[in-house]
């Protein structure tokens, strides 16, 4: 239904959008995801020519809508949008709002336009506010009066851009369930959301995108639950970390050990999850010491929100033995590492060893 090809975009040296392909299509809802400035918006607007791209293609249903002989009040038409901020007319009812443009734009005679207004009204759970101007809705109801606006004209396609982020928490919900049902009744939608639950469960594909790029996209499945790149992982996971490599078995121990405390903090880990997360660092770097001066020890503290999981890992080059398989289990430094963990883990991969510790919350 949606065809776009090497899209971009940019604001004189600033490039927005670069080189993204993708396809949406038909009864298919795309849920597009990732951090704030990344070109979700813009990708939207350049859909529908709120944007005017710098390159590349798009096909709505095999027409090119670039081309300057399209006829873009009808492309609009077939793909309607929903904002962040309603953007319905303040001086119209709620019922007024919905007949607006099909009786200017399609001529359809006003009692037909009433009669279809009130029953998509009805359809968002608002046809007892159809005389309520928009001031005196609240906000998400303000939005369902626009998405039932947006049915007005019987799109094919509808974009929602960010539909939730200017409601107030208890007003989300409604205002998703009615985009859920939209789903279920089959309209192709694309949706930049950070709603993460409502694209896990009603999405069929996730675009997860970073740095005006499609950076990864999959099933809900792949991209929530087994993500193939780090970015999109440490995005879904809301994964906040600290790293620094050791290089010297002279380095700056007190510097690091204020770094952590400081990523803790900001965090704000448990007293008890920091203590074994600092003891746990503490024995594993006396255990390698031997070897700092001949192979830089990258270290790496991670701290989702997600699974409130904290975790620290000790990478180095070359495929070596595990440090904590060692002849004396009983050491007095074995057994506070394993006491400050809840889960170990060792890899050797692609000529790099890794030791990932999952710390103790208790």
């Amino acid at each position: 239904m949606i065809r776009v090809e090497h899209l971009s975009k940019r604001y004189g040296d600033l490039a927005v959008l670069k080189d993204v392909t993708v396809e949406i299509r038909k009864g298919e809802v795309v849920s597009i995801i990732g951090p704030s400035g990344t070109g979700k918006s813009t990708f939207l607007r350049c859909l529908n020519l709120l944007e005017t791209p710098s390159g590349g293609s798009i096909h709505v249903d095999g027409v090119d809508i670039l081309d300057r002989r399209a006829d873009i009040a009808r492309v609009r038409q077939k793909m309607n949008m929903v904002f962040q901020s309603f953007n319905l007319f303040s001086h119209l009812s709620a019922l007024e709002n919905l007949t607006l443009a099909p009786i200017k734009l399609k001529g359809l005679d006003p009692r037909t336009a009433q009669v279809r207004a009130l029953d998509l009204l009805r359809l968002v759970g608002l046809a007892e506010k159809a005389d309520r101007f928009p001031a005196e809705l609240s906000g998400g109801q303000q939005q369902r009066v626009a998405i039932a606006r947006c049915l007005a004209m019987e799109p094919e396609i509808i974009l929602f851009d960010e539909p939730t982020s200017a409601l107030d928490p208890t007003m989300v919900s409604e205002v998703l369930s009615v985009m859920r049902q939209l789903a279920k009744d089959g309209m192709t939608m694309a949706v930049v959301t950070h709603e993460m639950d409502f694209a896990r469960d009603v999405s069929n594909r996730v675009f997860y995108m970073d740095e005006g790029l499609i950076y990864e996209e999959g099933t809900p499945g792949e991209i929530f639950g087994n993500p193939q790149k780090e970015k999109t992982r440490a995005f879904v996971n809301r994964i906040r970390s600290y790293a620094c490599r050791i290089a010297s078995p002279d380095f700056d121990r007190y510097a690091m050990n204020a770094e952590i405390e400081a990523f803790c903090e900001k965090h704000i880990l448990p007293r008890e999850t920091r203590h074994n997360l600092m003891l746990a660092i503490e024995e594993i770097i006396e255990i390698l010491k031997p070897d700092l001066g001949r192979a830089p020890l990258d270290l790496s503290v991670t701290y989702s929100e997600k699974t409130d999981a904290v975790e620290v890992s000790f990478e180095r080059g070359g495929e070596r033995p595990n440090p904590l398989d060692s002849d004396q289990p009983d050491d007095f430094g074995m057994r506070i590492v394993r006491r400050a963990a809840e889960a170990i883990d060792y890899q050797v991969a692609n000529g790099r060893s890794r030791l990932t510790l999952r710390i103790a919350k208790k």
